[in-house]
């Protein structure tokens, strides 16, 4: 039987370590068979299995599960969610979509919205974009400087500790792919009419900053990639693989939870619905 994939060089968790985002491979497919066609067949029966460890997780209640995906535009955040969590009961998952906060959001500092949004006990929240534009989108232009960068870094950092210190498992997923990709996606966004909702020409804006934006992300992966919150950069390039290699890696968490049901009511012993 072959070794199971091992995610650790695509794996970040020690804060203030340089992550060298530039050797990660956008292309790569570190846990796939080969087949396209049978990594689809794995992608299906790991969302199947995620349905049923959600059902126990939700019931179990010992634990929070919050899912960050973090990515250049296209690199398949909309995709994870419909391929990996699409089967999961809408008991207990929700699915936050951050965009550029509301004036009354502004009034607060920038975790303010961010921590309203966390799981309860049993929740899994899934984050389509994060907390971690702030400390992207204001650096790349010049937004704020360096001591300000840093101040974030170590906020988040602080922020997640609390989470996971009060019960929550932190999963965090930056969906890597090529500019040459991303090219491509775009592409087929101006070409198919369904699709043109997608297209924004501020798309166009960020992709002229392209070099900035992975030098922003991989300083942010070295800051803020921590033991109990650790980043996971997924080759994206492939769809069907980046949904593989964070369903494995999900289901990998969850089963490592030991997570149980309830105590059956005694009550309910030889009782007969009438």
């Amino acid at each position: 039987m072959s070794a199971e994939p091992d995610a650790r060089a695509y794996t970040h968790g020690r804060a203030g370590k340089p992550f060298d985002l530039g050797a990660i491979d956008p292309r790569a497919k570190p846990f796939g068979n080969g087949s396209k066609n049978g990594d689809k067949e794995r992608v299906a029966a790991l969302a199947a299995d995620l349905d049923t460890l959600q059902d126990l997780f939700y019931a179990d209640r010992r634990f929070k599960l919050l899912v960050v995906l973090q990515g250049m535009d296209t690199s398949g955040k909309d995709g994870t969610i419909r391929g990996v969590f699409g089967q999961m009961s809408a008991l207990g998952v929700r699915t936050i979509g951050w965009k550029a906060p509301t004036h009354r959001e502004r009034d607060h500092d920038y975790l303010w919205r961010i921590h309203a949004q966390v799981p309860a006990a049993g929740e899994v929240v899934i984050f389509n974009r994060s907390h971690y534009e702030d400390v992207l989108v204001p650096v790349v232009e010049g937004w704020i400087d360096r001591d300000e960068t840093r101040r974030r870094y170590a906020q988040i950092n602080d922020f997640e500790r609390l989470l996971d210190e009060t019960g929550t498992v932190i999963l965090k997923f930056m969906l890597h792919i090529s500019k040459d990709e991303q090219r491509e996606r775009l592409q087929a966004r101006v070409d198919d009419p369904t699709k043109h909702w997608k297209f924004s020409a501020g798309d166009l804006e960020v992709r002229k900053r392209w070099d900035d934006y992975q030098k922003a992300y991989a300083a942010m992966i070295s800051a803020t990639g921590s033991e109990h919150a650790p980043w996971v950069v997924v080759p994206a390039d492939s769809k069907t693989h980046r949904n593989l290699m964070i369903a494995t890696l999900v289901k990998r968490r969850l089963q490592a939870l030991g997570l149980r049901y309830p105590p059956p009511d005694p009550t309910l012993q030889g009782f007969k619905v009438s």
